[in-house]
């Protein structure tokens, strides 16, 4: 199976029909990935045109300029200039210009890609090394925080970025057992340690160890800092009427979207085009499982010389 044909990126319509994006216009997608949004953007900017893209990982951004490489090829002169930063996308705000961008697209999600390699650690459906960096060349490995974190640091992290109740339990088990250096080792110790619960809102057990997973994933990466920076910079980056689009995959995310985009409107930077996030229809999360807990949410940058109130 193809790179491409693994990846599908999510909620790609309503991502571009948000994002209004107009042939002509500068465009930034936060999270490249494997350059599904970037490339649907790009077919409609045309060679006036420019797209911007940042991805820390090394391994997604290799694969991603190839298949950029690819759509040059197929579109020749109607390709639209584009430029790669391989850093983290909280640096957006020192390397964009103010009030430069049309819109600013955001997927917060882990890409499919990094979840089915199992050298990359972030996923228990199969076995590989305890790792989970994003850019696996900065920070601490999850085996380094696994091992070396305090039970008390552990659980508070495991309850803090997991939203898992049973973290004391869950530490508790992971010290005991240490060293821990797989994932499915650490799988296995936090199924033994809090077996499969009913999720309130899903009809299929959730697996033990996925809310152990995620908050590791989100520590190591300091993903919650990584949006913050982000959401605080939009609002400068963007033109007046300028779009924000955002789609989130738990509550953590979601929430810090949501707050981002009610205290615009609040301060009247923002008009918040979504009253309520919007999600996959059953024909995609047919075809993308993953879809299902994604939310979308979108705000326009209002013009500088609109009013400073705006109704809730």
């Amino acid at each position: 199976m193809s790179e491409q044909s693994r990846h599908v990126p999510v909620l790609l319509k309503d991502a571009i029909r948000y994002l209004n994006v107009r042939r002509g216009g500068t465009y930034a997608d936060a999270t490249l990935g494997y350059a599904g949004h970037s490339s649907a953007i790009a077919r409609v900017l045309g060679p006036e045109g420019r797209l911007i893209a940042f991805d820390r990982d090394p391994e997604t951004m290799a694969l991603a300029r190839e298949r950029l490489a690819a759509l040059k090829e197929e579109l020749g002169p109607e390709m639209p200039e584009v430029v790669l930063h391989d850093v983290e996308f909280s640096q957006a705000g020192e390397l964009l210009e103010p009030a430069s961008l049309d819109g600013l697209l955001a997927d917060f999600g882990v890409s499919s890609m990094q979840f089915d390699d199992a050298h990359r650690g972030f996923s228990f459906q199969a076995d590989g090394p305890l790792e989970m960096r994003m850019n696996p060349r900065q920070g601490v490995s999850a085996e380094q925080v696994v091992n070396q974190a305090g039970e008390k640091e552990l659980a508070d992290l495991i309850y803090e970025f997991g939203e898992e109740r049973r973290s004391r339990r869950i530490a508790r088990a992971i010290v005991r057992a240490r060293p821990v250096t797989t994932t499915a080792q650490l799988a296995r110790i936090v199924s033994a340690a809090a077996p499969a619960m009913k999720s309130d809102r899903m009809r299929h057990a959730l697996h033990p160890a996925t809310r152990t997973f995620q908050a590791l994933r989100i520590y190591v990466n300091a993903e919650l800092e990584e949006i913050e920076a982000l959401l605080e910079a939009a609002p400068r980056l963007l033109k007046p009427e300028g779009r924000l689009v955002a789609i989130s995959f738990h509550s953590l995310e979601d929430r810090r979207v949501k707050d981002a985009l009610r205290e615009g409107a609040r301060q009247g930077v923002y008009e918040v085009l979504t009253r309520k996030p919007v999600t996959a229809e059953a024909e995609e999360t047919d075809r993308n499982p993953r879809a299902r807990s994604a939310k979308l949410r979108a705000a326009e940058r209002k013009s500088r010389d609109q009013g400073s109130g705006i109704s809730e």
